[in-house]
């Protein structure tokens, strides 16, 4: 019994699937490497996440939307912690994030 393999075949096969498993290599290593950066820096952020959740909503949230309601600080002040769903949006979000990242 005789086999006849076609060896340019095989070889041209061998290379395209080398080539394919490269290319997804370099892509999920850039990728992993991209999601360790954006781990480090969503760590960082942690304790401002919990800043946020403790004065969103507290007696000193509600103090400076008010003295905010009443014109009484700086038109050049930046004010997106009084907004009423600035925080709130941020805190959702970061809340939908956790739970993907339990999957």
């Amino acid at each position: 019994m005789s086999y006849n393999f076609n060896v340019s075949n095989l070889m041209d096969e061998q290379l395209q699937r080398i080539r394919q498993m490269e290319r997804h290599l370099n892509r999920a290593s850039a990728a992993l490497k991209r999601l360790s950066s954006a781990i480090d820096k969503y760590e960082e952020a942690k304790e401002d996440i919990a800043a946020l959740a403790s004065y969103y909503g507290s007696d000193e949230w509600k103090q400076d939307f008010a003295t905010d309601e009443a014109g009484l600080l700086p038109k050049d002040l930046k004010r997106g912690v009084l907004s009423e769903d600035g925080i709130w949006n941020l805190l959702e979000e970061h809340r939908e994030l956790q739970e993907r990242m339990k999957d």
